[in-house]
């Protein structure tokens, strides 16, 4: 039988490997599932979305200049702060249900997030 001496950098490098895999897969595990609408012209892309219920759904600025906010007025929520090109706003939707909103600036903005 050979004996092979294993270097101490090998053994690092696998031990560092091993522990990076087993970070990534517990930080994904607990992770809830995203989804995401593009705000571009003025516009919600896709105007209307169903997502599972326990989904965050994120909001994305993909204008050149404009901000825009997304107001669940219907609801009772107040309106939420603007958002500017490059930014984007969040909202995790835990209970099934039809949610209609607009952007406050632009109420011709309109979107309904489906929630089963």
């Amino acid at each position: 039988m050979t004996c092979t001496k294993l270097k101490p950098h090998r053994i690092a490098k696998g031990l560092l490997a091993a522990w990076l895999l087993a970070t990534s897969l517990s930080a994904h595990a607990g992770e809830m599932p995203t989804a995401e609408v593009e705000i571009l012209k003025y516009q919600f892309i896709p105007q209307e979305i169903t997502i599972p219920a326990g989904t965050t759904l994120r909001w994305s600025n993909k204008e050149k200049r404009q901000y825009h906010s997304v107001w669940f007025e219907q609801a009772g929520d107040p309106e939420p702060g603007y958002f500017f090109p490059g930014e984007s706003y969040e909202r995790t939707f835990d209970k099934p249900g039809v949610y209609p909103y607009h952007c406050g600036p632009h109420p011709e903005m309109t979107g309904t997030v489906r929630v089963e």
